[in-house]
């Protein structure tokens, strides 16, 4: 079978949603920083109405990067530009944005608070996609998020179909992920998230162009899913799409607003 046949058979969920990449300040401990966007930072974001869900990836403070070394793709991590975590939120409707602008203003006075750098990655409706590719109530117990840089020379239409139809597949195919979701983006735009006080600065060689997150029954299955030949073969396939791929350990993925309701404690 064809894997853009196996993509059509994968049970998805379409979704309207964008990524917050977060850096906390260096001014004080890294643990400071993240114990506040966790609460009180995230109230308010909670409180946005129009929220779908609202999840927080914290990412590992060590990652150098666990996408295995692949010729003409960049994946080590910059230290320089290494994320802290990011802030996924998944929207009602495309009306939402209009619907929260009050609280939206709230989130941006107190990002100085806890944050030096933020940026705003959105995709068009249905751009963020959820596969099902576990059996109901099967654990993640652990989790990866990878970001792609499309590279020179190939068109934004072309590396979204690369992914959707060609990676999606493969990477489900592994049969070891118990969480696939992804997005893709439209071009980042610093005005959609132009926060005061805090830096907005993404070079054009910096930029992303969809996310992955994968999950896992527990760490060991992660560490052996990136150390597979069937892993490294996938990478010499993405390697004419993509110029880097960022791999994140993820420590924490924590759910603030689940089916458009705030929860009174965030699930992990």
């Amino acid at each position: 079978m064809s894997t853009s046949s196996f993509a059509a058979r994968l049970d998805v969920q379409k979704h309207f949603s964008s990524s917050i990449l977060l850096w906390v300040r260096s001014d004080q401990p890294r643990q400071t920083g993240m114990a506040y966007w966790k609460s009180p930072h995230s109230g308010i974001i909670s409180a946005t109405p129009g929220m779908s869900e609202y999840r927080q990836l914290h990412l590992a403070e060590q990652n150098p990067g666990l996408w295995p070394v692949t010729d003409r793709v960049e994946t080590s991590i910059p230290v320089g530009r290494k994320i802290d975590g990011v802030a996924e939120v998944t929207l009602q409707s495309v009306l939402s944005p209009l619907q929260g602008r009050k609280q939206t203003r709230l989130a941006y006075e107190d990002e100085v608070n806890v944050f030096r750098r933020t940026l705003l990655y959105a995709g068009l409706p249905n751009s963020s996609r959820w596969y099902d590719v576990a059996p109901r109530g099967a654990a993640v117990g652990a989790r990866a998020l990878v970001y792609l840089r499309r590279r020179d020379g190939v068109g934004g239409r072309t590396f979204r179909r690369y992914v959707n139809e060609q990676l999606v597949p493969a990477l489900a195919g592994t049969g070891v992920l118990r969480e696939l979701r992804t997005q893709t983006f439209l071009p980042w735009i610093e005005k959609l998230w132009d926060t005061p006080n805090v830096a907005h600065d993404n070079p054009d060689d910096q930029h992303f162009h969809a996310s992955i997150v994968l999950g896992f029954a527990d760490a060991a299955a992660r560490d052996a899913f990136f150390k597979s030949p069937e892993v490294a073969e996938l990478s010499d396939a993405l390697a004419p799409f993509a110029s880097a791929v960022h791999a994140y350990e993820v420590s924490e993925a924590l759910t603030f607003v689940k089916d458009g309701v705030i929860l009174p404690q965030y699930q992990q």
